[in-house]
Parts: structure tokens; C-alpha cells; sequence
């Protein structure tokens, strides 16, 4: 009798693991979109990698008044572009300084708590329309539990995408890639941001 329940309370915590073990990138993603909708710094600095999301905004947002370049050109090279060939190739060099050195300024957006916000609501930095007011008391836990969770992109035992975009624009998708670094934490490295233009 006492091996039966111990071998039940077993399976059970074993159940209860697994559930954790699954659902803990998706308890992350809440956390983190909760962080920036709080200026949680602290709890933005232990969620997301700056480093990694720098460097996969670098290739994806262009300088304010620089034209986006075609699909299919080529990168600027030293004969055509010296200054942007030179600022592309030392670029890299600046991510190990990332904690130190401050972002450029067609980054900056995106990196701030505002601008990671947006993004985990499917928005570009600015672009989201404001929040209501919370509700106050039971409806307030109702719009808690209520809110549209990120749609799974890929989910992997170390690796995990979730895809969010705006309600009125299902096309514009932003994919944000999470990474384990313990048994139950994740880490934001990745950011995808939607091809607007096509859209």
C-alpha cells in the first residue's frame, strides 16, 4: 500500500516536471513582455541576451534616411560605399563592449523596455496604439488570463519561437527566439522582425 502511493506521488511529480519543463518558454515570454511593460530593467537585464538581439537587428534595420537596400544587392563594399564597408565590418567588433558601449541609434529603439514591449505585442518600437487602463479587482485577473498568447513557431529542447503580430495585421510577424540557459530559464537572443515593405 505505502509503495502504491509512493509510486503514484512519484508519477505525479514526474507529470508536474514535464508540465513545467514544457510550458517554462512560454511563462518566460510572459515574463519578459511583463518586464518591459514595467521598466522592469533588473528583470530585462536576467531575460535578454542585448548582445545576441543587437546583433540580429544589425542586418535588419537600416539608418533613418539611408535607403533600404534591394533584395539580392550585394553588401557595401570598400569601391562603392568605403564609409558604410568600414562601419559595417567594425560593427561586430563593438558587440563584446555591448554592456558598455551604447547601442547605435537606429537600434536604440528596439532595445529599450518600450521598444521590447512593442515588439512582444507585435508592433514596431513607437508604433503600438496605448493600453486602456488595467481593471481594478476580479475583472482585472479575467484580463490577466485573457490576453492573446504568442502563437508557437518552433519548439526545441533548448531552442524556442514564438510568432506575435498586431490583431489587425496578421502578415506583419514577429518572431522572437528564446534560449535555455538552465533547467527552467530562457533567454531572449533572437529577434526577427517582419518584412513591412512586402506587407
Amino acid at each position: 500500500m505505502v509503495r502504491r502511493q509512493l509510486f503514484q506521488i512519484f508519477v505525479l511529480c514526474l507529470v508536474l516536471f514535464g508540465l513545467a519543463f514544457a510550458l517554462a518558454p512560454w511563462f518566460a515570454f510572459r515574463a519578459l513582455k511583463a518586464n518591459a511593460r514595467d521598466h522592469d530593467v533588473a528583470g530585462l537585464s536576467e531575460m535578454v541576451d542585448l548582445r545576441a538581439v543587437r546583433a540580429s537587428l544589425r542586418d535588419q534595420v537600416e539608418e533613418p534616411g539611408r535607403p533600404a537596400p534591394e533584395p539580392g544587392q550585394a553588401a557595401p563594399d570598400i569601391w562603392r560605399d568605403p564609409l558604410g564597408a568600414m562601419r559595417r565590418a567594425l560593427e561586430p567588433f563593438a558587440e563584446p563592449l555591448s554592456p558598455l558601449t551604447p547601442a547605435p541609434a537606429r537600434l536604440e529603439p528596439y532595445l529599450t523596455p518600450a521598444g521590447l514591449y512593442d515588439l512582444t505585442r507585435g508592433y514596431a518600437p513607437g508604433a503600438a496604439p496605448p493600453e486602456p487602463p488595467p481593471p481594478e479587482g476580479l475583472e482585472r485577473v479575467v484580463a490577466v488570463l485573457s490576453e492573446p498568447w504568442p502563437s508557437l513557431r518552433f519548439w526545441g529542447v533548448n531552442r524556442v519561437r514564438f510568432a506575435v503580430h498586431p490583431p489587425e495585421q496578421a502578415g506583419e510577424v514577429t518572431v522572437l527566439t528564446f534560449q535555455r540557459t538552465d533547467l527552467f530559464q530562457w533567454k531572449l537572443v533572437h529577434v526577427r522582425l517582419p518584412d513591412r515593405d512586402a506587407v
